[in-house]
């Protein structure tokens, strides 16, 4: 008989910071696109001798993100050594944070639970390798302009029993990162990667596995939800067969649709951490932490139950309306300008695709003022228009009798042409109908 086992779900998130420059260099860090290797110093390659000079940017975004999370910011923090050999990793060690992270111990509200929120600490990205074939041979090559890009870590606890609430965790995880404005958070570009770990308990049991499994580098949400869903299948099949499950590190194959074993999953003194000697200590005073969340912007949540209160919006159209920081701006600003009641601006927002990057508020204003105008032109006018139209063209009428469809569409225009256009065809259509019968 086959067990039912409850998923056990933790979930890493990596994201790339826009600052100008490098994590401890003066490099640019918009890598995306560039030539290879063009984006490069002593520094960010590892040279013996190049001394890093922190991001004072970076670590402020990284703590302002912090704070948005609920969590504390200790008054003093350190970077360290995660020691690893890999080709993309320059320096054969990556400058990180272990045991004195520069956020901890906050959470974000999904649905009706808390996610706890173990750390949000900094570290440098690595270089980017390309699995290609040169002159008939299968090669390796190393692009070295993503290294020491700025990198922000958000550890969640292993709070997570479904894939939904992975999915919906990780989108409002990305919202809140672009309303902050300290990364565009584009997973397609690489800039936020998510790296579930799963784990498998039997129903009822409350105690964490004594394994975990985690999933690499995955770059789109849907990935994110057929890995989870894979792994989920493949270890309840292993445990089903009174199999251990291997801790180890997996990656995703879009190609095969499944899981793969990349390495056998290291433990955190597998990478002898240190304290980075050459970046002294970080110490904050309460006047830096405050001064940071003070320049924390309204957040969806916030702004939603705003517009709700202040526009009397319902929850579903406010939800819409704030999945964009844009979106939202365009609203309130269409609404500081015009007469024209919130809740009809928000409805033609929500219900009609509107490009709002290619639309001033003021020409959307227009565009909303036609259409009332359409909408509530006086049923007289209507009337005397349709009127003087069938005395005139009686022919088209008995074309239309005799089932020639064209000769209704001849007839809609002559009398949007007496209207000035100004009613909806569709409206013209239904009231000649009903006068012909």
């Amino acid at each position: 008989m086959k067990k039912t086992y409850e998923p056990v779900i933790g979930l890493e998130v990596h994201v790339e910071l826009k600052t100008n420059s490098k994590m401890f260099c003066g490099c640019p860090a918009d890598h995306f696109g560039k030539a290879p290797n063009t984006q490069t110093c002593a520094v960010c390659l590892g040279m013996p001798g190049a001394l890093p000079v922190p991001n004072r940017k970076a670590i402020e975004w990284c703590l302002k993100l912090g704070l948005a999370l609920n969590c504390t910011v200790p008054q003093e923090s350190r970077f360290d050594r995660k020691n690893y050999f890999y080709p993309d990793l320059p320096k054969g060690y990556q400058i990180s944070q272990y045991d004195k992270p520069l956020c901890e111990n906050g959470w974000m509200q999904i649905g009706n639970r808390k996610i706890r929120i173990k750390r949000v600490h900094q570290e440098e990205d690595t270089g980017k390798l390309l699995h290609t074939t040169v002159e008939g041979k299968h090669v390796t090559l190393i692009d070295f302009n993503r290294s020491g890009v700025p990198l922000v870590e958000i550890v969640s606890e292993p709070d997570f029993h479904t894939v939904e609430e992975v999915d919906l965790y990780v989108k409002k995880l990305q919202q809140m990162i672009r309303y902050l404005d300290i990364s565009n958070a584009d997973m397609e570009k690489g800039s936020m990667r998510l790296e579930p770990s799963i784990s498998l308990r039997p129903a009822g049991i409350n105690a964490l596995p004594d394994y975990r499994v985690e999933l690499k580098n995955i770059n789109s949400f849907r990935f994110a939800r057929k890995a989870i869903e894979y792994e989920i299948d493949r270890q309840s099949e292993t445990l089903d067969k009174g199999e251990m499950i291997v801790q180890q590190t997996r990656g995703w194959s879009e190609s095969k649709n499944m899981t793969l074993p990349q390495r056998e999953k290291e433990q955190a003194h597998d990478y002898r951490y240190f304290p980075e000697p050459d970046i002294p200590p970080m110490r904050f005073t309460k006047e830096l932490i405050e001064d940071i969340r003070r320049k924390i912007p309204e957040l969806p949540k916030d702004l939603k139950e705003r517009l709700m209160k202040n526009y009397r919006l319902n929850d579903s159209v406010a939800e819409i309306l704030t999945q964009t920081k844009e979106l939202a701006d365009f609203f309130e600003k269409v609404v500081a300008m015009s007469q024209i009641a919130p809740l009809t601006i928000a409805n033609v927002l929500v219900n009609q695709s509107m490009d709002i990057q290619n639309v001033k508020p003021e020409e959307f204003v227009d565009l909303i003022t036609k259409k009332r105008e359409e909408k509530y032109i006086d049923a007289g006018s209507i009337e005397t228009a349709m009127n003087a139209v069938m005395r005139t063209n009686t022919k088209a009428i008995e074309d239309y009798k005799k089932g020639k469809l064209s000769a209704m569409m001849f007839l809609i225009g002559m009398v949007k042409r007496e209207l000035a256009g100004k009613c909806d065809a569709e409206k013209i259509k239904k009231l000649l109908e009903k006068l012909i019968q």
